[in-house]
């Protein structure tokens, strides 16, 4: 095994580790870098797995961590069947340095059940999920705010398979958590609020789901400002909500105002691209 210490390749990932956002759900400034840093991300990733290289734990580590968020980069860029595969790759990875309950490997589950969820497989992302929250639950406690993550994505994905009652309790337990951890403004609450509020539009609660709605969308316009791509969803999900009350001339002016900073947000994409 090389000494990780001047070994290329550790050197190469932990300066790319270093330099690559963590943050990149609701987070496109930082996508351009990403742009740049994705082919060298690959390429030493690909390394890392090449057979006759027993590479040490910070090495695994970062491979890792830096294939599952290559993957997260390219599902906000909807090339999810290429994020699947960086996904199953960095779980595969970590699962083989931790061992299966290890809470890194939970994340790692965490985001692949997203994936296969937005690929229209809840049924397959179900039980990653499930594992997810259950490795969050014993590492963390049942009140951790990763555990009100877990809880809210596998919410989602009930939801997604038809049963909108189980993913209110959970979406519901998920709120509370988030709630008490950072307090009622913060913007993760914004986010529980905003998928609580789509179950109650589900479930037939239009009055209830718009005040949610309403408050999601205050919460997040204070924290990130009029003209976030997350804005522009609170806005297009409020204007939905309006729209099933039969208050188009309400709903209208909301869903022109989210409609142009998803053309705002795409034209920056663009440009990165270029």
């Amino acid at each position: 095994m090389p000494d990780e210490a001047v070994d290329p390749l550790a050197v190469a990932l932990r300066l790319l580790r270093a330099d690559a956002p963590a943050e990149i759900m609701g987070a496109p400034k930082d996508w351009p870098q990403w742009a740049v840093l994705l082919p060298h991300v690959l390429a030493a990733a690909g390394h890392a797995g090449h057979p006759g290289r027993q590479p040490g734990p910070a090495v695994m580590n970062d491979a890792s961590w830096l294939l599952d968020r290559a993957g997260v980069y390219l599902q906000v860029q909807a090339q999810l069947t290429d994020a699947k595969t960086l996904l199953e790759r960095a779980l595969a990875i970590e699962e083989a340095a931790y061992g299966p309950d290890h809470p890194d490997v939970g994340i790692r589950l965490n985001n692949l059940a997203l994936i296969l969820r937005d690929l229209g497989d809840p049924a397959g992302a179900r039980p990653l999920q499930e594992r997810a929250l259950a490795i969050g639950e014993a590492a963390y406690g049942p009140d951790d705010p990763g555990v009100a993550r877990d809880l809210n994505n596998l919410a989602q994905i009930l939801q997604a398979l038809g049963d909108p009652a189980g993913a209110r309790a959970l979406q519901e337990r998920a709120l509370a958590i988030t709630e008490a951890a950072y307090g009622p403004d913060h913007p993760v609450v914004g986010t529980r609020l905003n998928n609580l509020a789509q179950i109650l539009q589900d479930l037939g609660d239009l009055a209830g789901a718009r005040a949610l709605q309403e408050r999601a969308l205050a919460i997040t316009e204070a924290a990130y400002g009029p003209d976030h791509p997350d804005v522009g969803t609170r806005l297009n999900n409020l204007a939905t909500i309006l729209q099933d009350l039969g208050d188009l001339a309400g709903a209208r002016p909301l869903q022109e105002r989210a409609l142009a900073i998803t053309e705002a947000v795409r034209s920056a994409r663009s440009r990165a691209e270029q």
